[in-house]
């Protein structure tokens, strides 16, 4: 067991547990630390280093999240097999904003369906009453709108409005306005690791319409491998599209890679840091085994889908595949639409460069789906501090929902495994009882319960002898409401 000489700076900003963290993730890298090392507990660690014990879980939490450490119960953390690792030069782990200023990038103004693979599944039909009532709103991505910053928000909207008010009416820039696309591209530098220029990214209304336009851009149907259970409305869009839809198995780290390389997929779409709906995270050396897959084959793309990353309740956010992308292959696709509000239907594409040009003789005359004014008003508000203002207070709130979700949740008979916690907006619930989903959803609609089951987001057909899978969602309910709706769902999932 190594003795982890670690000395913390306590006059630096970076958190005590960051300090630990990094610490024990570059001996791990650089091979002081080796595959199966058992590393001391946290109690010794926190005596050692003169830290409080949850600074030490907090730093070893993350280094398991990301997959570098492994935790086994009663017997403590051992250092993973990240073999694969040591071929690559240290500068292929992350990219600068030096190393992509270097490349010139032009800022222009300018059905093969395999009869094996299902159509999309019907969504689930429910008669129309109008009086049904709807006591708790458990769906997966709600937002909490009266905790929402109305008023940096209106601040930074007026801002806007004087900047641009005698422009207001002429059209944008068919990319999106060139001050939000600089905002949001140091926005994901700082807070994910995500490494392109203002010139990469392409602002649309909504994921669905970037697919969209992506699909335009490849200029084929060709085949998009995506894991059982998935994203459904992508799903549904490279199908419309003229996809083969291919499902490739996946395990709690996400898709299994080998079982990719089976495919002919050219596409494959991932949700690495937050999987929905199981909330699973992708550890580095299954990242790094999915970037080989897209670099060892020409025109293979990564579709990276990073929903909800904000909003993680454990540690630092997880970095994004993107970041560690060398060859242009991964495709990253990001939203406001949990991190500020729905309603202003604002997300963003990063292209790497050979797609880049290709979208610009292609597709350059698409006018920009997002009013100049939301734009604007989504830069001053990211400029201007309000936005990291606002995730800290949302982070905190959903956090405290979360928990108290999570407690509700543990020790009950009904539970069987719970997915997903210390991330996002929804717990994915397996149940213990004998009921089917279906049946479970009646039940629930009957007491005024508005909660999904994981059948929609399958891509494959399943037996119903599956357990029932509920998606549990908290951000739209206060504490009060989560108490008495999962006091509700009991009684739905409790035989009569």
């Amino acid at each position: 067991m190594n003795e982890l000489l670690i000395s913390l700076n306590r006059h630096k900003k970076t958190a005590l547990y960051e300090q630990i963290y990094e610490h024990i993730k570059q001996d791990i890298m650089g091979g002081r630390l080796s595959h199966g090392e058992r590393l001391p507990s946290a109690r010794i660690l926190a005596e050692n280093l003169q830290v409080s014990r949850s600074t030490v879980d907090a730093a070893y939490g993350q280094l398991v999240s990301e997959g570098y450490l492994l935790a086994k119960r009663g017997s403590g953390y051992y250092v993973c097999d990240v073999a694969g690792l040591y071929d690559l030069a240290p500068e292929m782990l992350v990219k600068t904003q030096e190393t992509v200023r270097g490349a010139y990038i032009p800022d222009s103004n300018s059905r093969c369906l395999g009869k094996n693979w299902p159509r999309p599944a019907e969504k689930r039909k429910t008669e129309e009453n109008g009086n049904w009532p709807c006591n708790y709103n458990m769906l997966p991505g709600q937002i909490d709108s009266e905790a929402f910053s109305y008023g940096a928000w209106r601040k930074a909207g007026k801002e806007a409005m004087l900047e641009i008010e005698h422009e207001l009416l002429l059209p944008g820039h068919p990319q999106g306005e060139y001050g939000l696309r600089r905002a949001v591209a140091h926005y994901l530098y700082q807070a994910r690791g995500v490494c392109c220029m203002p010139e990469q990214l392409v602002v649309g209304a909504g994921n669905e319409y970037l697919l969209l336009l992506l699909g335009q851009i490849l200029g084929h149907a060709g085949a998009v491998a995506m894991e059982s259970p998935t994203y459904p409305q992508a799903y549904h869009t490279f199908w419309n599209m003229g996809y083969e839809m291919q499902a490739v198995p996946m395990d709690a780290d996400g898709m299994l890679v080998q079982e990719l390389a089976r495919k002919d997929a050219s596409l494959a779409y991932v949700m690495p840091s937050h999987q929905f709906p199981l909330g699973s995270v992708m550890p580095f050396k299954r990242r790094l085994q999915l970037l080989a897959w897209a670099q060892e084959r020409p025109g293979c793309y990564i579709i990276e889908d990073d929903h909800d990353s904000e909003f993680r309740y454990k540690g630092k956010p997880i970095p994004s595949l993107q970041g560690m992308d060398r060859q242009g292959r991964v495709i990253y696709v990001g939203t406001f639409s949990n991190s500020i509000m729905p309603s202003i239907r604002v997300s963003y594409m990063v292209l790497p460069e050979e797609l880049l040009r290709i979208y610009h003789r292609k597709c350059g005359f698409y006018a920009s789906t997002v009013s100049r004014l939301i734009q604007m008003n989504v830069c001053k508000f990211i400029e201007d501090g309000g936005f990291g203002r606002h995730l800290n207070k949302m982070r905190r709130i959903y956090k405290g929902r979360h928990d108290l979700l999570l407690q509700l949740l543990k020790g009950r008979k009904w539970v069987r495994k719970i997915y997903g916690a210390h991330a996002g907006l929804h717990l994915a619930v397996e149940l213990n009882c004998p009921l089917s989903e279906q049946e479970v959803l009646r039940r629930a609609k009957a007491r005024g319960i508005m909660i999904q089951g994981i059948r929609e987001c399958l891509i494959v057909n399943k037996k119903n002898t599956l357990n029932p899978v509920m998606l549990i969602g908290f951000g739209n309910l206060p504490e009060e409401k989560i108490c008495a709706g999962i006091e509700a769902l009991e009684q739905c999932v409790q035989l009569a």
